[in-house]
């Protein structure tokens, strides 16, 4: 059953509708240019010119159309009704409020609350992280606890996408990479539903990513990158539900390492400098490593690795026994750390005191 999906006939028609995604989002983003919101440099921004965004309108409604299609005609890679309903729903909500805030630049607190219903809409269906697989333990039931966990992680990963979405190329690309990886992951154990809908996400990250790097013709927008960041989450709450493999939660986080590591790492930094955490500044660590003299394309493609060793790391985290598992697991933590002090050796020898401003 789980070899049927990465057939030789099957492959191929997956791979051809994910290239039909791609044209079909490629389109809307050329559109996109000539009509899209104007995103106007300011000091916290990498750019120097006005540049439209919102071309992640190609990317969602790729996706959406995409989801239709399966919803319509799939078999093999439907979820159960509801599910699928719910998926369907919050995939919409979240880009409608994303994408009212690429045009009135929302307040933060309504931004959040847009991103609270699309994620309330995934919990109402049924699709929340309620059992996990523990190595040593086995299944553990999380109860009612799994319904602010799930919502967490939903809202985190969307914002963590967001706020790195600084430089040409960096969100659409880890968007990219992690749904390839997801995507093979889920094919060899049956998780047909991720399996298709990662192929379908990256279809329309892909025909956006040409105009976006290595020249941004045009951003993603918020209507991108808390799309693909709330796509990916949901994925990665999907993921959580595949028995074959213990910590299979884990999955888009090793994926995302080094996003969310990003966002982590600059969130509890500028806590304890006493820093207002909702005000906007340039302070994340690809930013600095920016500022500090990098090339904005070096950066990218750094991270476009690190999702690659994030897919490596999950590969073997669900190829090798429970004990050297939890090593495999650490290898992300131990690079960006390495890559944090590497940053902050470049910011002081380009005299950046304060990083955040």
């Amino acid at each position: 059953m789980t070899l049927t999906i990465l057939s030789d006939l099957a492959l191929p028609r997956h791979l051809a509708l994910m290239a039909g995604l791609a044209i079909f989002s490629g389109i809307l983003v050329r559109i996109m240019i000539s009509i899209g919101v104007p995103d106007r440099p300011d000091a916290r921004k990498a750019h120097t010119q006005v540049t439209p965004k919102s071309g992640g309108v190609g990317i969602v409604c790729a996706f959406l159309l995409g989801v239709l299609l399966l919803y319509r005609y799939g078999h093999v890679s439907r979820l159960a009704e509801p599910y699928f309903i719910g998926v369907i729903a919050a995939a919409v909500l979240i880009a409608a409020v994303s994408m009212l805030d690429d045009v009135v630049n929302m307040p933060y607190t309504v931004k959040l609350g847009g991103q609270f219903l699309a994620a309330a809409a995934v919990l109402v269906s049924g699709l929340w992280i309620h059992v996990v697989a523990l190595p040593f333990i086995g299944y553990a039931d999380l109860g009612w606890v799994g319904l602010p966990v799930t919502m967490l992680f939903l809202l985190y990963i969307t914002n963590a996408m967001n706020f790195i979405d600084g430089l040409n190329g960096l969100a659409a690309g880890v968007t990219l990479i992690a749904c390839l990886f997801l995507a093979g992951i889920a094919g060899v154990l049956g998780g047909f539903f991720i399996y298709t809908a990662s192929l379908l996400l990256a279809g329309g990250v892909l025909g956006f990513l040409p105009f976006n790097f290595p020249r941004g013709r045009i951003f993603m927008g918020d209507v991108g990158s808390q799309f693909c960041g709330f796509m990916l989450a949901l994925f990665g709450v999907a993921a959580a539900r595949f028995e074959q493999v213990q910590m299979s939660f884990l999955l888009v986080p090793f994926l995302l390492s080094g996003v969310l590591y990003d966002v982590t790492f600059t969130l509890v930094r500028r806590t304890l400098a006493g820093e207002n955490i909702a005000r906007a500044h340039n302070g994340h660590l690809y930013q600095v490593a920016h500022r500090a003299g990098m090339d904005a394309k070096l950066v990218t493609i750094i991270h476009w690795l690190f999702a690659v060793l994030g897919g490596l790391t999950a590969i073997a985290f669900i190829s090798t026994p429970s004990l050297p598992r939890l090593w495999i697991g650490l290898v992300p933590l131990v690079v960006q750390i390495v890559w944090t002090f590497y940053v902050a050796a470049r910011a002081r020898r380009a005299g950046i005191g304060r990083w955040s401003t």
